[in-house]
């Protein structure tokens, strides 16, 4: 499979997943259009970049599988990227702080065939709500301190000590990390039938055994 993300948590995600992995990042503008929603945005976003990536293939992977993502936070018309600086990680932390807030990813597959030519295409929008607990000051300034916030859309890893800030969730916590791989893995399922059950396959390499 080409991964069209750097992100290392979508790549733990999919190996885990039993997906042999080869990154190819995407290079696309991420502006914001006028009147695009949080969640219009990042299924545009993920549509881009698989499509920038497939434009630069001369081949297909051996699976013919292409997938690119794009996660957002947002709460009302306001999206939370990554902070520019521990001063903006703060002010984002205060902001999500005692309220629920939404994660959604954006994703695209594709399946390529010869040439890396498009046979199909699978695009969805996960979104998950998350709940933070009511932060104080001296919370906020030990999270920024970690660096954990640095290089993650809403200041926070739900993988990591972000996790002690969260009060609950509703919905998928793969998603919140950077990408729903159990419905991910059932699109490709349906994408590429003739791959076998990758849902099954993928709880065989999950499972206690492995």
């Amino acid at each position: 499979m080409i991964l069209a993300s750097q992100s290392p948590r979508r790549r733990e995600l999919l190996a885990q997943a039993g997906f042999a992995l080869e990154v190819v990042p995407a290079d696309i503008d991420e502006t914001r259009t006028p009147g695009e929603t949080p969640v219009e945005l990042v299924g545009r976003l993920a549509r881009e970049k698989a499509e920038a990536v497939r434009a630069t293939l001369d081949r297909a992977p051996a699976d013919g599988l292409l997938v690119a993502a794009d996660t957002i936070v947002w709460m009302g018309d306001e999206a939370l990227g990554k902070p520019v600086d521990d001063e903006d990680a703060a002010a984002m932390l205060r902001s999500l702080s005692g309220r629920t807030h939404h994660v959604s990813t954006g994703v695209c597959a594709l399946l390529l065939g010869e040439g890396a030519c498009r046979q199909a295409e699978a695009s969805f929008v996960e979104t998950t709500d998350v709940t933070f607990w009511e932060l104080t000051e001296d919370q906020v300034r030990a999270y920024v301190a970690t660096g954990e916030p640095c290089d993650k859309a809403g200041a926070y890893g739900i993988q990591g000590t972000g996790r002690l800030l969260v009060r609950g969730i509703a919905g998928d916590y793969a998603n919140v990390v950077g990408l729903p791989v159990a419905r991910l893995v059932r699109e490709l399922s349906a994408l590429a039938p003739d791959r076998g059950d990758l849902v099954a396959n993928a709880i065989r390499i999950g499972g206690p055994h492995a």
